[in-house]
């Protein structure tokens, strides 16, 4: 069973399904006026991590075995964390400063391999990282992922994977199989 740290919402929908068995600590909105308000600010968070241009820098195919400094970081098309060994995780480095912002935007789908982990150092927090993403994000068995997913379509937790950060899906539904979900501290 998944355990979700955290509320969770629906709208305009009020099918939850699979709660229980999995348990949710916080509250579960489905089709109230908080879920539709959260929907909202989805989308408009979507928004304006797609609209963002400024400094942006080349994000690789394949972000394994990588570190990345605070940043916009942009791929017209698919991203993968995946490899052997280290090269199986990306790590995002703060640079000492706790305020410190990383956007992730790719044009398709964002892709982890299994056992794979997003590392952060330096006083980066995992409520800093946002990950948008212009069709869906899978994330494979037991990865360890950090930071806020915001996908048009869909967001696949695989079994065992987890997640600091946020799943949000715009059009389409967030699948969970024995996750562990938290929401991030501010």
């Amino acid at each position: 069973a998944t355990i979700l740290n955290g509320d969770l919402g629906i709208s305009p929908s009020a099918t939850v399904n699979g709660f229980p068995p999995g348990a949710v600590t916080g509250t579960i909105h489905a089709a109230n006026p908080t879920a539709a308000q959260a929907k909202l600010d989805l989308t408009a968070a979507f928004l304006d991590a797609q609209g963002r241009s400024t400094n942006s820098q080349t994000l690789p195919g394949n972000l394994g075995g990588l570190t990345f400094a605070p940043g916009l970081y942009t791929n017209s098309t698919s991203v993968l964390i995946s490899g052997a060994g280290p090269g199986n995780n990306v790590t995002l480095d703060a640079q000492g400063n706790a305020n410190a912002v990383f956007i992730f935007q790719m044009g398709s789908t964002l892709t982890t391999g299994p056992g794979s982990q997003v590392i952060l150092s330096g006083s980066a927090k995992a409520s800093n990282v946002y990950w948008q993403i212009g069709t869906s994000a899978t994330l494979d068995t037991t990865s360890i992922f950090k930071g806020t997913l915001l996908a048009l379509t869909s967001i696949t937790l695989k079994t065992g994977a987890t997640l600091d950060g946020r799943a949000l899906a715009r059009n389409g539904a967030v699948t969970l199989d024995s996750n562990t979900i938290t929401t991030p501290a501010p």
